[in-house]
Order: structure tokens, then sequence, then C-alpha cells
């Protein structure tokens, strides 16, 4: 198969009607003739990323594949919502587009004839998309739809088309499928070992014709029925795991609406969101203990804290309130004296009783000094100066403590309330965040719900599959009960023979097909990798298709544990030993070759891969990519460059003639 030529009208961001020629050239002429090769393989697409370069791949996979050319299954509506969407919305002349279309031109030998075919699948906005197929330029009007599409993929199973128009980041996919399910695929549909379990179909079915002629007509309505219910459990199983296929590209959907949530949700400042509630009921809880520490304080003020606050005019006071009562004794003393005597002079008037109540007064006076003509300052009674004393001795030291715990906590808490209003302040209002939280809740029980139902089909799928089989084998009893007369027929024992010899020829051939796979993924991949990887050899299971690596120990390489680069290079090399097994001429389109390799490894594929990949090589690539010194390394083999130029006011972009830095010689058409 060689593409000759790719028209995009109105197609993602290509405005209008884009004719694209990708045939390889001739090979370049020099002084002593042609240089060594027939043709230069290599048409080079350069843009930066948005301008386009993927739309080319979508172009070529949608126009050969239609509904299959989509990562997941989709249901009519969804392939038409699908495909509106891959119609141009740019602003320009003629307004918003309600149509478009791709046309893909190849040439393709069948059984040694070539003919020339065109794609044309066209499709309006909200419509299913149309396909006609020529052949030669003359339309094939007895196909219908399903009939051209049946065809396209029989020319390239959707299988094999994910192994020669590839992303280059997406490919390395391939080396982390333990299973082997993607290459087992991919082997039996290159190397024709699928024709192998056809044929052994189609001789079953024969064998199984041919054996109901021979029965009664009422064994033979038995085994119809069994039949009938065989085929019905068989299509319901098929339908299931379709059902299943569907949910589970939907629990992928969740996952991801969930995942861009949970960004935006952080970027809202989420985190702080999720504690604003949390930090308000703190915050007030603060400030109701501040107030009550607040009024504790304040008592405290009230009663005896200020004693405290002043202790050496308090001890000054007690002492004072000490001295009067002091004073007070000796002054009540000399009262009661002074009356005393008062009553005696009475009572007993006489030179000597004057003259010792003279000196009774004379000696008490010597005795009270000062005291007895002090004046009281304070004047205060024995009960008034006990309860001076006891607030200022005990209840004062007391009242200090406990006002003294409760400023400490206060200034706690204050804190607490300064960084708790933080939090708060950088947290959003709950309205601006609650309608994400709700949708992620929403999405987190519609995936689970959709878990449950995918689980639910397989289970449904298994059961139906069960049932088939155990119909079949009623079906195969009842013929090997009867097997006797239905082998009298020669052509039967032919076709029981054939399938015997097929059996043992498919796992030759298998045997026969996976050795020279693993002889040519070795050449390969020693061709691509770097120096310190050439002592790896490879062994390929001829019953799972699973391929390991192995180093020059004879110890298995784990594949997760490679690097990106390494697994492209890996699942490269195997789809370049696929190609080489298989015999096919097939084109290959590389969108974002070298993303994920170091320079040594991107040195490795531009030099000896991209020349030799195949007869015809597409390749999609950036700047940074495909650079001057690659394009000057491979220029030999380049057939044509073509630079896409994105506008950003109209939205739309171009093809020109060139690469980059190179001059453009004229707009592609």
């Amino acid at each position: 198969m060689l593409i000759t030529k790719l028209t995009l009208n109105n197609f993602r961001v290509f405005r209008g009607v884009h004719e694209i020629d990708l045939r390889p050239a001739p090979a370049r002429l020099s002084k002593n003739g042609p240089i060594e090769g027939t043709e230069r393989p290599i048409i080079l697409f350069g843009g930066l990323n948005g301008a386009g370069k993927t739309s080319i791949l979508t172009a070529v996979r949608l126009a050969l594949f239609g509904r299959q050319s989509f990562s997941q299954l989709l249901s009519n509506g969804e392939y038409v919502d699908a495909l509106s969407e891959l119609i141009h919305n740019g602003s320009g002349p003629g307004g918003i587009r309600d149509e478009a279309s791709v046309e893909l031109e190849f040439k393709y030998s069948q059984n040694g004839e070539e003919s020339t075919y065109k794609i044309i699948r066209g499709w309006k906005r909200g419509k299913k998309d149309s396909l006609l197929l020529e052949k030669d330029g003359v339309q094939i009007p007895e196909l219908s739809y399903d009939q051209c599409q049946g065809f396209l993929n029989e020319l390239i199973p959707t299988g094999i088309a994910d192994l020669f128009f590839f992303d280059g980041e997406k490919i390395a996919d391939l080396a982390e499928d333990e299973s082997g399910s993607v290459l087992k695929t991919a082997v039996r549909r290159l190397l024709g070992l699928d024709v192998i379990g056809k044929l052994k179909s189609d001789l079953n079915i024969f064998l199984k014709k041919q054996g109901s002629s021979a029965l009664n007509q009422s064994l033979k309505e038995e085994m119809d029925k069994l039949d009938e219910l065989r085929i019905s459990h068989e299509r319901n199983a098929e339908k299931l795991r379709g059902e299943a296929d569907i949910v589970h590209a939907q629990i992928e959907l969740k996952t991801g609406d969930i995942r861009d949530l949970e960004n935006k949700l952080s970027q809202n400042g989420g985190a702080w969101a999720k504690t604003r509630e949390e930090a308000q009921t703190k915050v007030d809880a603060l400030l109701k203990e501040k107030v009550e520490l607040e009024k504790q304080i304040r008592m405290e003020m009230e009663t005896s804290l200020p004693f405290s606050l002043a202790p050496k005019a308090m001890s000054n006071l007690l002492q004072q309130i000490e001295r009067e009562q002091e004073i007070k004794k000796k002054q009540n003393f000399g009262n009661e004296l002074d009356a005393f005597l008062e009553t005696l002079r009475t009572k007993y008037p006489s030179f000597d009783t004057e003259m010792a109540q003279n000196a009774i007064s004379d000696s008490f006076m010597a005795h009270v000094g000062e005291m007895g003509t002090a004046e009281l300052s304070l004047d205060i009674s024995d009960r008034q100066a006990a309860t001076i004393d006891f607030q200022v001795n005990t209840q004062s030291p007391e009242s200090f403590s406990r006002f003294d715990e409760a400023r400490k906590r206060l200034k706690v808490v204050e804190e607490e309330i300064d960084n708790a209003s933080d939090n708060i302040a950088r947290a959003p209002e709950q309205e601006l965040v609650q309608g994400l939280f709700s949708e992620v809740r929403d999405l987190d029980k519609a995936k689970e719900k959709l878990i449950i139902k995918y689980h639910d089909l397989l289970e449904d799928a298994k059961r139906e599959l069960r049932q088939a089989l155990e119909t079949a084998r009623q079906i195969q009893k009842l013929h090997d009960k009867h097997k006797d007369s239905s082998n009298k027929d020669q052509s039967v024992g032919n076709a029981q023979n054939a399938m015997l010899l097929l059996d043992k020829f498919g796992d030759q051939l298998t045997k026969a097909r996976v050795a020279q796979l693993e002889q040519e993924f070795v050449q390969s991949y020693k061709k691509l990798a770097r120096k310190e990887d050439l002592q790896l050899s490879a062994s390929i299971n001829a019953n799972t298709f699973d391929v390991e690596l192995m180093d020059e120990h004879g110890i298995k390489i784990n594949r997760k544990a490679m690097s990106a680069g390494e697994k492209q290079i890996y699942a490269i090399s195997i789809l370049e030993a696929l190609g080489k097994t298989s015999g096919r001429k097939l084109p290959i389109i590389i969108d974002t070759p070298l993303g994920r390799l170091d320079s040594h490894h991107r040195d490795k594929l531009v030099e000896n891969y991209f020349p030799t990949a195949s007869h015809q090589v597409v390749i999609l690539s950036t700047d940074t990519e495909i650079d001057k010194n690659y394009v000057n390394l491979i220029e030999d083999d380049i057939a044509r460059t073509y630079e896409i130029n994105f506008d950003g006011a109209t939205k739309s972009s171009k093809l020109i003639e060139g690469y980059f830095w190179r001059e453009s010689v004229k707009e592609a058409v």
C-alpha cells in the first residue's frame, strides 16, 4: 500500500480544502549517477504544538476506519457528536462551517495487479458520515457503507493500524503489555496466522452441515435448536461485552472528570475550604473562652488583686495598722488608768494617796512615751484590721495566681484566634467550592455505580459464554454419536484430515514465524539501542506472544522499570520486526517521534530507522525533535517537507512547502 494524496476539507484546524501530496520521490542524482536506493521515502511535516500535526494522523485513521478510529467504542449518537467536533470552528470568511470531509488516495496491489483507490468520507454537523470508494477513478456503486468499511478493514485491520499509524509518545504502552494480547493480535493478523483459524472455523461449519444431512429429521431439529441457542448465547455475550467496554470507557471518562475537578478544587483553595468550617467552630469556641477569661480578670481586679500589685505599699499599710493598734491599746489603757486614779482620789483623799497616784501617772507616761499623745491616721477597728490583713496576705496571692493563669491562657487563646482567622481568610467562601465538592461526590457515586455495572456485565457475558460452550459441547456429542454415518462421504473425511493438518501447520508456522520475529526484533533493537544495551537478547513465547528481554547474563529485564525512551525504542523495534517478518508493504505514520527519547536514542532512530522503516514514512514533528542537524543527516531520504503554520487571528492552519528555517516555496493547495 502506498498513500499518494490526502485531502482535508474544513477538518479540525484546517479551513477550506488542502490537498497534500504524500508520494515518495525518486533518488537524488549525483555526478556518478543516482545515489544508492530507488526512492526517498520520508515525507516530513513540521509544526509547533497545536498547529495541527496530529490532525494529519487523525485524518488518515478516520478515512480508513471511521468509528473504529476513535480510542473508545462510541454509540451512534456519540459518533455523530465526535464527527461534529472535527468540523473546523475557526473564524474567517464564510462563518462557521457545517460540513467537512477527508479523502485518502492510495495504491494497492491485489493478485499482482496494482490499482488506485480513493476513499471519500464526508459528514455534516449533527449527521452520520457518508463513505464512497473509487477504484481507478470509477466509483464502486454496488458497495454499501458497511461493505466499503468492511473492505477497508480487510485491507488494514484496525488492530494492525495502531502499529503503523501511531503516536510516538503512546506507542510505548506496547512495552507494558505483559499479557501479550496486543502483540498476539498483531502477529496473527500480520503473519496470516488468523487465516488458519478462519479456515478451521469454515471447515467445522462444513462438517456440521454434512453431518446434519445424514441425521434423521428429529435429531437434526434438535441440533438446529441447540445451534440457534449457541448462536444466541454467543451474540448475547458479544453484546454484553460491548456494553461492558462502553461502561469501561465511561468509567475512564468519569475518572478523568474527577481528576480535573480535584485539580480545579485544589487551585481554588479546596484544601483550606475543607477545614474552614472546623476552623470557624474553633474560633467561636476560642472567642467564648476569651470573653470568660477577660471576665475573670476583671473580677479579680475588682476584688483582692490590686493588693498584690503594690506589695511595698501593702507592707507599709500593715505595719501602720499594727502600730496604730498598739497605740490604741496603750491609749485605751491610759484612759482606763486615769479613770481608776480619779476614782481613788475621790474615794481616798489624802496627801499620800495623791503622791502615789502622781507617781503612777508619771511612770505610765514615761512607759508610753510618744504613743500616749500620737495621732491615729487610719483609726480602724480590730475587725477591719483583721479583714485587711486577710485580704493582703491570703486573698491577694490567691487572686494573683488566678489572674496570672488567666492572663497567660488569654495570650494563648488570642494567638490561636489569630492563626485560625488567617486560615479562614485563606479559604474561599463555602459557596465558591461547595459546587465543586458536590460535583466530585456525585462523580464518585456515578463512578461506583458504573464499576458495579461493568463487573455485572462482565459476569453476565462470562455466563453467556459458558452456556454457549456447553451448548457447543452438546452439539459435538451428537455429532460424535453419529460420526460413522457422516464420515462415509469422502469430502467429510478430507475436511477432518485438513483440520488435523491445520492444527499441526499452525503450530509449526507459529514457531517458525516467532523464531524469525525474534531475530528481526534483536537486529532492530541492536540497531536502535545505545551501546550499553547491545548485549541484550529477546525471547518470544509462542503461546502467549509475550516478549522477554534478557541481559548478557540471561536475567529477565522488567519492562516496567525501563525509561519512557527505552520503552519507545523497544516498541518501535517490535513494529519494525513485525513489518519485516510479515512481508507486507504498509506505510508508517509517526506523530511526535522523539518526544520521550534522549539524544543518543534520537540519533539512532533518525539515522537507522526513519530511512529504512518502510517504503513510505510520514513524520509529524516539532522543531525541537527533527531539527536542522537531523534534517541534514537524512536529507537524501526526504522526499517532501511541509510546514504547518497556525494563524491565531483565524484560528486555522495552512500548509507551506518547506520546513521551519527553510524558505517557503509556495502554499500547499
